[in-house]
């Protein structure tokens, strides 16, 4: 397999990781044991893909951020985890400005947009 298949493939992963676990943390009824669960079944899809080296910035922050919600779930307390939760929270909002920020808008009418007169 291509070294880019490999790295689309990695990178895929990540992501799905991501969205589920920004979407399981927004539930109005969290329960910290079906998160975990859940948590722990999503990471054996990146355990299963195999890891790439990634330079962007909003990738290297992606694993960061995965390796802070597995380190959470490890090291929190059952009263301590609304905390965590709201940090998780706030980091994935910052994740996903950073990855909408990367993003390209062409300008539709540049030509329009300058008027010098002549």
């Amino acid at each position: 397999m291509h070294e880019k298949q490999l790295r689309v493939r990695y990178i895929r992963v990540l992501e799905k990781f991501f969205t589920r676990t920004v979407s399981l943390l927004k539930l109005e009824n969290f329960d910290k044991n079906l998160f975990k669960e859940r948590i722990l079944k999503n990471y054996e899809d990146i355990k299963r893909v195999k890891a790439v080296d990634l330079n962007s910035q909003y990738l290297t922050n992606l694993i960061a951020f995965i390796n802070r919600t597995l380190q959470s779930l490890e090291s929190s307390t059952d009263e301590d985890f609304e905390n965590v939760r709201a940090t998780l929270l706030k980091e994935a909002n910052l994740l996903q400005k950073e990855k909408k920020r990367s993003t390209y808008k062409k300008d539709k009418h540049k030509n329009s947009k300058f008027d010098d007169g002549y």
